[in-house]
């Protein structure tokens, strides 16, 4: 439909892109604040958008219009933008400040100590696949190989383990 500011946009042509961000900016400008929910956000991702439809005009074929072929990019920076804000880690310095609590505060009588003492309590086969699955992060399969076990004994052993480290955990009252 616009093939021809397009073509022109290729060779280059300031005049062309300028009408081409005409023509789509509004719409595209839309789609990203529908994303963003943020009116200064939504515009510099359609902007972030634009130079990279301007760059990257060379791979548009034409399958499908040239305004779904914009879309995609402002949905994709858009969604982009979002990952990036969403990642933002605050700073040590600025969390409150929380006094040690005291573990048994959480745990009641399940301190680290007695879990460990519970864990080292099992049954080798049951430590030794434990401690393989979720200490080690190895999945049944890789634990079968390690022991020379199939995989099912694996997944019954780490079934047996966690049963019985319920009842060496049971909590008095």
């Amino acid at each position: 439909m616009h093939q021809h500011i397009i073509d022109e946009c290729l060779r280059g042509n300031r005049a062309a892109q300028h009408q081409l961000y005409r023509l789509y900016s509004k719409a595209m400008y839309n789609v990203s604040f529908r994303i963003v929910k943020n009116s200064g956000d939504a515009e510099d991702v359609l902007q972030d958008a634009f130079v990279s439809a301007f760059k990257n005009l060379k791979s548009f074929k034409g399958e499908s219009s040239f305004g779904a072929w914009l879309k995609r990019i402002v949905i994709n920076k858009s969604l982009n933008f979002l990952n990036k804000r969403s990642i933002d880690v605050t700073p040590l310095e600025n969390l409150p400040e929380y006094g040690e609590e005291d573990e048994e505060t959480f745990y009641g009588e399940l301190s680290v100590e007695r879990i460990k003492d519970a864990v080292e309590k099992l049954p080798e086969g049951y430590r030794l696949v434990f401690s393989l699955y979720l200490l080690e992060g190895y999945d049944h399969s890789e634990i079968g190989e390690i022991l020379g076990i199939s995989e099912s004994t694996s997944k019954s052993q780490f079934n047996r383990s966690k049963k019985k480290l319920r009842e060496l955990l049971q909590v008095n009252g």
